[in-house]
């Protein structure tokens, strides 16, 4: 990458974002139990395709924001976003942990990407990535590509970390930009829908990437979602996917990439 234009690239390791990774658990999101059953939307797989139009954002001239969301697929929380995000007409980007793609979430997935969001990885089994090894690192980033091809004819293009945890072994080992992001501590059960989307309002500027989690149960964020969207769109914001972030601002998606991008100034 150009490295004027890295010079315009205001690249944040966000507190909120810092803490809000370390307490993911994806774990849970393998749980099953009749109550949350219960909760699951019916339409886990989209029954038309949308034809995704190639719009020139940077032409447009509105204000972006890239809401991304984390620690996903699943039958429950990943599909009540979709169809959340279905209602509001807008595409997202999901952060995949590859220990959580099986048969019944692969159809999330391609849901996900038949609506025009985009698939990227957050490792297959969301550990400590900077204590691992050269061959571990690699290992970690190819099962979700691996996985996320097979389901959708594409890798991923995209990284997060878990934990926003990095060191120079990750960035020698992962060809792909690492992604961070702006929090709301959205993984605390404690924090209400109505705090969650407040902080994420207050935090977004043009270029923001948005940092939600799509984790087992998490259904405050779903409603959160609810506010947050309309909102941004009253006050002008194109929400867009992080590759179309990217293109707007005339960053070159590169295998060699040593940023950790939060905002994306113009």
């Amino acid at each position: 990458m150009n490295k004027m234009k890295k010079l315009l690239i205001t690249v944040i390791t966000s507190i909120a974002a810092i803490v809000c990774a370390c307490a993911e658990t994806p774990a849970d999101e393998n749980k099953s139990n009749n109550e949350t059953a219960s909760e699951t939307t019916a339409s886990v797989v989209s029954e038309t395709e949308k034809e995704v139009t190639k719009v020139d954002y940077k032409a447009l001239g509105k204000p972006l924001v890239a809401l991304t969301f984390d620690d996903g697929p699943n039958t429950t929380t990943t599909v009540q976003v979709l169809d959340v995000l279905e209602e509001y007409g807008v595409r997202g980007s999901f952060f995949l942990v590859g220990d959580n793609i099986n048969e019944q979430t692969e159809a999330v997935v391609k849901r996900a990407y038949d609506m025009g969001c985009e698939i990227n990885n957050h490792s297959k089994t969301h550990s400590y990535m900077n204590q691992m090894t050269a061959e571990e690192i690699s290992a970690e980033v190819t099962f979700v590509s691996d996985k996320v091809k097979e389901i959708t004819g594409e890798g991923t293009k995209f990284f997060r970390p878990p934990y926003i945890a990095v060191n120079d072994t990750m960035y020698e080992n992962i060809d792909m930009p690492f992604i961070a992001g702006v929090g709301c501590n959205d993984w605390d059960n404690a924090v209400s829908a109505d705090e969650r989307a407040e902080k994420t309002i207050e935090q977004v500027k043009d270029g923001t990437i948005i940092l939600l989690h799509d984790s087992y149960g998490n259904f405050k964020t779903v409603q959160a979602l609810k506010t947050i969207i309309p909102e941004l769109q009253a006050q002008g914001y194109e929400f867009v996917t992080v590759s179309e972030l990217f293109e707007a601002r005339d960053i070159e998606i590169s295998s060699d990439d040593t940023g950790l991008y939060t905002h994306l100034e113009k």
